[in-house]
This record gives structure tokens, C-alpha cells and sequence, in this order.
């Protein structure tokens, strides 16, 4: 049975290196194992030892407590809040890639989308 703690643990390694466009492989590879076990990690089948955690966090330039934020909050993953998102946006990979296309923009540019957005979403 997995552990909320493994489940959250993993969801924020899977979040980080989705944000740093990092495989599976590529992570495996800088931390010294096969992509399967970060496959397990992920999904919080299994447990990361603190030392491969360290080792997770280096690969990720993150600090350690990283992995950890938010824990404490009880949060519905499936449930939408009082604004209509919901509760584990990044969890969703089309969001964190938006958000990624979104910082590799030049400034001037991101701000005329966040205003395009800002437009449309008042319409719907």
C-alpha cells in the first residue's frame, strides 16, 4: 500500500523534472539508476532512501525540503477549489509544459499572453 508521504515525495520529483524538461532516463542517469526506478518513485510505489533523495535533489538543483512543501496541506487532488482549479494543477503535464513554454518567452511576450488569457477567461 503506498504512503501519502511516498505519494506526495514522488509527485514533486515528477513536477521538478517535468519543470527542468528532465526525462526519466536522463534522471536515472545523473543519479546512477535505471529510469524504472524513478518510474517507481514517481508514483510512490516505492520509497526514496534519503541518500538517493539527496542525490534526486542534486540532479533537480533543489534543495532537499523542496520534495516536501505543501505536505501538511489536505488537499483533494480531485476535487476543484472555490475558483474552479483544481487542487494538484501541476499534476496535470499539458499545465507544467504551458507554464514552461510560458517562462521560455521573451517578457514582452509573455505579458500579452497573460493578458490574452486574462480576456478570454472573462468571456468564458
Amino acid at each position: 500500500m503506498k504512503h501519502p508521504v511516498d505519494v506526495h515525495v514522488g509527485k514533486r520529483v515528477r513536477h521538478r523534472r517535468w519543470m527542468v524538461g528532465m526525462t526519466q532516463q536522463q534522471l536515472a542517469n545523473k543519479v546512477g539508476i535505471k529510469f524504472q526506478q524513478i518510474q517507481k518513485y514517481e508514483t510512490g510505489m516505492n520509497r526514496i532512501s534519503a541518500s538517493r533523495l539527496w542525490d534526486i535533489a542534486e540532479a533537480l538543483n533543489v534543495d532537499v525540503r523542496f520534495f516536501f512543501e505543501g505536505i501538511d496541506e489536505e488537499v483533494d487532488a480531485g476535487a476543484a477549489g472555490a475558483d474552479g482549479v483544481p487542487g494538484d494543477i501541476l499534476a496535470d503535464k499539458e499545465a507544467l509544459e504551458l507554464v514552461r513554454s510560458y517562462y521560455a518567452m521573451p517578457e514582452n511576450q509573455r505579458r500579452r499572453l497573460f493578458e490574452l488569457a486574462r480576456v478570454m477567461s472573462d468571456v468564458a
